[in-house]
């Protein structure tokens, strides 16, 4: 196994944490639920699910009872893919938004990015369910007691939570159902305060008393259609009834001796693999880790992979080209090429040969690895939260393009292009770290720039995690982190990197969260890191 460097060369207030027994997520409370869970003699799952409950309590900005989710599993012989994304209801298309919100100047539809037609049906409970019915040791309704007790009795509101959770609130505020459950002072409650979730409690207990359908055909989905429908929404029972997740195989990307395993489109985690097959033609490690060279090559890697990425993927059922086409060693190899060292190029889309989320991770002794991925899109999602359950909806719909010549186009029962991907790494087919970086449209290139620092440059996982990161906007200009060096930043900028201040309380520069395994027998246990970003922690025995 790999012998890191073991320094951090980076501002950091958090260590690495080595144990046997790990749960590493953005929030404590939701850390020790899940280690409670491995305490009791669950599973690595179990541990992943009592924290993903308990995050959409202590962690709301982010996700919620009405999100999506997706997970890549280890269970100890393969690796299980999960894509517990949401659909739309049957009764969008792109006619349903020109009637009800006009075109722009192009003739496009419109379509709002928040409230009840932004909402795709959720699929996080129903992953829950197909994690624990696969994976589960503990009984499911046992893995919602953290959830329901802190629910109950309230938790005292974290600082980086409290602050994005008061910077969505002149957005949201007039939204259906919004402030009459997170504004229970009329406002955001303050860093300390203590926020009370008893409606949630009622409807985790549900959740955990039926495996999760009562979200789905149950007393929560009755009150889930009937407040929509009644806010102007076409969602129906059906619409939720038939909802499943999908169990997939991960697609994948070797890299200097590793494989990165990513889940397949709808998600944009196949950019993080088209970046890294990018960078395998180049010689990094001869370049220093934070050198104006180095970040310039994988700031372009990254463009080349975004601009597929916004033009050919969407649900797998609709795409133009193939995962398979878009990862080809020579397509890579060639776009490769159109990287200039010298300089900054905007790069078009390639033709490949035809033929604010939360993240969390865990891990136990018998060798299971979760990496999940969980999140209601935007901060709070649709805005919408349905009186009386604790359900607050996603803003997945957000997601489609209305342009009826997209691969990505609305339609009913489709699923829209998604943000949110957990990544696992591998090497000779042996699992060695579940990771994610939680954020929008930093994930995939979060999970470019730690893998490149851990494999490339030996940094040990909680250095890579706090070293600091550049994002790329979806205009392809560059914002970076303060804590970048700044000669690195006037280097980039003399290549003709557009900086770009983009205001984005939300997801700023995301969070990670990684497990690294020491040893192949399991007997030395994990190394984790948490990121630094968010309010969260590992945790172990």
């Amino acid at each position: 196994m790999k012998t890191f460097d073991w320094a951090n060369p980076y501002p950091s207030i958090r260590i690495p944490l080595f144990a046997r027994n790990v749960v590493s997520t953005s929030h404590p409370l939701a850390a020790q639920a899940g280690l409670r869970m491995l305490l009791k003699g669950g599973s690595a799952v179990d541990a992943a699910i009592a924290a993903a409950a308990t995050i959409t309590l202590v962690e709301p900005v982010s996700c919620g009872l009405g999100g999506d989710a997706f997970a890549i599993v280890w269970d100890g012989k393969t690796l299980q893919g999960l894509n517990a994304s949401g659909y739309a209801p049957k009764a969008w298309n792109v006619e349903y938004f020109k009637q009800k919100y006009g075109v722009n100047a192009q003739g496009i539809a419109n379509a709002p990015k928040r409230g009840v037609d932004s909402i795709t049906i959720p699929g996080v409970v129903a992953g829950w369910a197909a994690l624990h019915e696969r994976y589960g040791k503990l009984p499911f309704a046992d893995l919602m007691e953290p959830a329901i007790e802190i629910a109950e009795r309230g938790y005292a509101v974290p600082p980086v939570v409290a602050q994005k959770w008061a910077a969505a609130v002149p957005e949201l505020k007039d939204q259906p159902g919004f402030a009459q459950t997170f504004m229970p002072h009329g406002r955001a409650p303050n860093v300390g305060e203590r926020f009370v979730f008893k409606d949630a409690a009622e409807t985790l207990r549900r959740i955990g008393a039926t495996l999760g359908r009562d979200l789905y055909e149950g007393e929560t989905a009755e009150k889930i259609i009937a407040f929509i429908q009644a806010n102007g929404g076409v969602h129906t029972l059906d619409d939720l009834r038939q909802y499943k997740p999908d169990w997939v195989t991960p697609i994948s990307k070797n890299y200097r001796g590793y494989t990165l395993h990513e889940i397949p489109p709808n998600g944009q985690g196949i950019s993080a693999l088209m970046a890294l097959g990018i960078l395998d033609q180049f010689d990094l490690a001869s370049l220093k880790v934070d050198s104006v060279a180095s970040q310039h090559l994988q700031i372009e890697a990254m463009k080349l992979a975004m601009a597929d990425l916004y033009r050919y993927v969407a649900d797998s059922r609709s795409m133009d080209v193939t995962p398979e086409q878009m990862l080809g060693d020579a397509y890579l190899a060639e776009r490769a090429k159109l990287i200039d060292p010298t300089k900054a190029t905007h790069f078009s889309h390639g033709l490949p040969a035809t033929g604010g989320t939360i993240y969390l991770t865990a891990a136990d002794e018998d060798g299971m690895m979760i990496s999940f991925i969980q999140s209601n899109y935007m901060g709070f999602g649709s805005g919408v939260v349905v009186p009386g359950t604790g359900v607050s909806l996603q803003n997945r719909g957000v997601g489609f393009s209305m342009n009826p010549t997209s691969p990505n186009v609305v339609e009913g029962h489709k699923r829209p292009f998604h943000t949110i991907i957990p990544g696992f790494l591998t090497r000779d087919g042996v699992p060695v770290m579940s990771f994610g970086v939680m954020g929008g449209d930093i994930q995939p290139q979060g999970h470019v720039q730690t893998v490149v620092r851990m494999i490339d440059y030996n940094q040990q996982p909680q250095a890579a995690c706090c070293a600091p990161r550049w994002k790329l906007n979806r205009d392809f200009t560059l914002d970076v982190e303060s804590t970048m060096n700044p000669h690195t930043i006037e280097g980039l900028t003399a290549l003709g990197h557009p900086l770009k201040a983009i205001d984005d309380p939300y997801m700023d520069f995301g969070s990670g969260q990684f497990i690294w395994r020491l040893s192949e027998d399991y007997e030395d246990g994990y190394v984790a890191a948490s990121d630094s970003r968010r309010d969260g922690q590992a945790v172990g025995f």
